[in-house]
Parts: C-alpha cells; structure tokens; sequence
C-alpha cells in the first residue's frame, strides 16, 4: 500500500538511534533504485497510520522529495506490533540502551510490568531492570545525543553512566564536548578515567579543552605503548600487504619464476591459488563495506530501523 507522509504516525521514532553513515548509504540507494522494502505500520487514529518499523527509509525519502512511502500494515495493536518486530529484529547494530527505551515505552504507555515484559522477550525480570536502570540513570541530554548519532551508545552506557551518578551536570557536560568533537569510545574512556581519577587540575582541563587532554595524554606515552586504532590497523596492515605484493612483482620481473623448474612450478602453483582466493576474499568484504551501489548498499534498505 502507498501511504502520504502526512498520514504516518511517527511516534516510535524516539526508540531508535541514528546512525548517519547508514542513513547516507540508504539515501544513496533510494535515489539510485527506488524503495525495495516497505515499512511497517499498524493502524491509527483516523486515517493515521503508525509506524512500526522504516524510520530511516521514512526520512530519506523526505529528503528526497517523494511525497508516499510504500508499506505494509500488520493487524496487531501497536504493543503486539512492537514487541513482534523486536523479536524479528537482527542483533546488528541493537544496544542495551534501544532496549531500554523500547520496555520503558511498553511499560509507560501500555501498562506491561516487567515480569510481563520478561517473558514476552523471554528474558529475566533483572534483564529487564537493568536496561530499565540504564534508562533512568543517564541523562535525558545524553540520551538525545546518543539518539541522534552524536555520541556511541557503548560510551554513554560504560563510561557516563557511572559518571552521572556521582555527577550528573559533570556527565552532561562531558558528553557535549564528547559529541561536538566526535570522540570515539576509546577517547570517551580516556577522559572518563583521566576526571574520576585526576587532581582539581586534571578534572579542569578534560572539561575545559578535552583535546588538550588528549593529546598531552598520547604525548606522554611511550611510542611503542601508543594503542592503534582501527583506522590505523587497517592501513597498517594494507600497507603491509602491498608491501609483500610490491615486492613479489618486482622478483617475479626480474627472472625468478624464469628460473625454477617444472616441477617447481608445479609445486608453486596452488600456493598461488591459494592466495589468490584470500586476497579475493579480503578485497571483496571491503568492497560490501564501502561501495555504495554494491550488494551491501543494496542491502541497506533491508536494514532495521
């Protein structure tokens, strides 16, 4: 069924974070080969129609101008709807805290309690509890940057909650320099340890200038002590696998396949082989990750969202 935007309920959309790389790779898509899945609704008041799942598609096709989203409605009320996508839900990408949010809003707008909302998700009632926690413990400010993208949820859960609780206005200020500067959860916990654990002084200069931090920190490291991040593992490691190519190129040029035997070749050949395939194989999971109209992008509609 086609659907104008101006009938879509979007009320759930709070229970969801954004992710902005996806959203670009799924906008890309749309524009290039047209809405393949549809979302899902359930009906509303009048001619409302509320959705369960397609947030990003929803989006996207807005700032596409397109003025109906195709979708498909499920004969469920809106809990049995919600409760039922969760469950058909992948693992990818799904957090404590978007848990969390889902069983508060189960709890507060439909009444379940949380030995009801246990055995739904068929899980413990302490399951429950401590998302539930994890939701009342961190900061509505914080969990709107988590939601809109700015902010991971690992870092907010791991590092700020326990800072909020002592803290809170320290913890909502760290995690508004943590967004506005985009810092990955490794830098969130540098400046995690380096306030509950530094002098006055310390505790001054993370909430001051957190870069500064960062940086006198890294400076103070042994260079052999220096973690990589994934970034530079990755370029690492294809620095290093060019290297080998490079070399073995330049060798083979200069005679030394020329030189072996029969035999030898033989014995060559299905190391070759082998090789081939690991390097195809390595090449082409880059490929799903990063080509925007390849199968993975093609995918990306398919997504939870």
């Amino acid at each position: 069924m086609e659907v104008e935007f101006q009938h879509l309920d979007l009320r759930y959309e709070r229970l969801r974070k954004r992710d902005p790389f996806r959203e670009r790779q799924l906008l890309g898509s749309l524009a290039d080969h047209g809405q393949q899945m549809p979302i899902v609704v359930v009906s509303g008041a009048r001619e409302a129609r509320v959705v369960i799942d397609g947030y990003k598609r929803v989006r996207a096709l807005q700032r596409l101008a397109r003025d109906t989203v195709q979708a498909t409605e499920w004969a469920l009320s809106e809990a049995e709807a919600l409760i039922t996508e969760r469950a058909m839900r992948t693992a990818r990408g799904e957090d404590a805290l978007e848990q969390g949010w889902l069983l508060r809003e189960l709890m507060d707008r439909f009444g379940l309690g949380q030995e009801e909302l246990g055995r739904r998700f068929d899980k413990s009632k302490s399951w429950v509890s401590r998302r539930l926690s994890l939701v009342a413990d961190l900061p509505p400010a914080i969990q709107e940057t988590v939601r809109q993208g700015h902010l991971a949820a690992h870092a907010a859960m791991k590092y700020l909650v326990p800072l909020a609780r002592a803290n809170q206005a320290v913890a909502v200020l760290l995690a508004a320099k943590a967004a506005q500067l985009r810092l990955s959860t490794r830098q969130v916990q540098a400046l995690y340890i380096g306030y509950v654990s530094g002098s006055a002084r310390t505790r001054e200069l993370v909430l001051q200038d957190p870069r500064l931090f960062l940086r006198a920190q890294q400076d103070a490291l042994p260079k052999k002590d220096v973690p990589k991040g994934p970034e530079e593992e990755l370029v690492a490691e294809l620095g290093a696998l060019g290297g080998i190519a490079r070399r073995l190129h330049r060798k083979v040029q200069q005679g030394l396949w020329a030189k072996l035997g029969p035999c030898e070749r033989a014995e060559i050949v299905p190391h070759v082989r082998r090789v081939r395939a690991d390097v195809e194989t390595c090449l082409g999971n880059f490929d799903e990750e990063t080509t925007d109209a390849g199968p993975e992008h093609a995918r990306s509609d398919l997504a939870p969202t």
